[in-house]
């Protein structure tokens, strides 16, 4: 069996010794760093599946981090932990690429079941699918190549995040349905009858645009339904 393994970037060591002793438990082997940059080094180094990442570090902030790990090309799951309630400081991480956040305190039960989601979600990324018509896309102007997880604008690659091309893969393999914030989760985040704070898809959605559409104040392509969700047409 594949044992997975969780950084934990956290520099208060109850904090550590909790989830460490919780992520054991559920069977994850774990790597520890009391700051930002020796939680960076063995971000890059060991190749973690999931990394627990607080904000507030000695040497080296979360952001700064998360920002450096996506900058090496590294797509590893990044949550958030912190004990800050400003908005601003959730949408920059998720901004700089962290996958979702959650806020100090928090229950070691939902954190566990986003970890195990989040796992989960780019193990689904390797597996053969039998739909082997839907994997290419072409909407002319912008092609979705699933085979070769890259998408194209003009004959030209775009620098999508990981989550940023399941979630345009996604509302356009299902092209004209509106999808809600909620759906999403689930569908996009694996976030099985998520109830909880759904900024990040508007945030992901925000940052796809800005790759994807020519002017992304007047989108073409991803497309809001006021109070329902979002959706795909092919308009560019």
């Amino acid at each position: 069996m594949d044992v997975k393994r969780v950084l934990i970037v956290e520099d208060e060591k109850n904090i550590v010794d909790i989830l460490r002793f919780n992520l054991q438990k559920e069977g994850y082997e774990t790597l520890e760093a009391f700051d930002g940059v020796t939680g960076l080094q063995l971000a890059l180094e060991e190749n973690p599946d999931l990394i627990l990442l607080d904000l507030m570090l000695p040497g080296m902030n979360g952001f700064e981090v998360c920002k450096t790990i996506r900058d090496k090309g590294k797509s590893t799951p990044v949550l958030i932990i912190t004990a800050r309630e400003a908005e601003q400081d959730k949408i920059l991480g998720l901004d700089l690429g962290a996958d979702d956040y959650i806020t100090k305190p928090f229950s070691i039960r939902e954190l566990m079941a986003r970890i195990k989601a989040n796992i989960r979600r780019v193990g689904m990324l390797s597996e053969p699918t039998e739909k082997e018509e839907a994997l290419y896309l072409d909407f002319g102007r912008l092609v979705i190549d699933q085979g070769a997880n890259l998408a194209r604008k003009d004959g030209n690659d775009l620098e999508l995040t990981q989550r940023e091309f399941e979630l345009l893969t996604y509302l356009a393999s299902n092209q004209g349905k509106v999808f809600s914030r909620q759906e999403l989760m689930e569908a996009v985040w694996n976030y099985e009858g998520y109830v909880g704070d759904v900024r990040a898809v508007d945030v992901a959605v925000r940052r796809l645009r800005e790759k994807v559409e020519d002017n992304p104040a007047r989108p073409r392509y991803i497309i809001t339904r006021r109070g329902a969700g979002y959706l795909f047409q092919n308009d560019g």
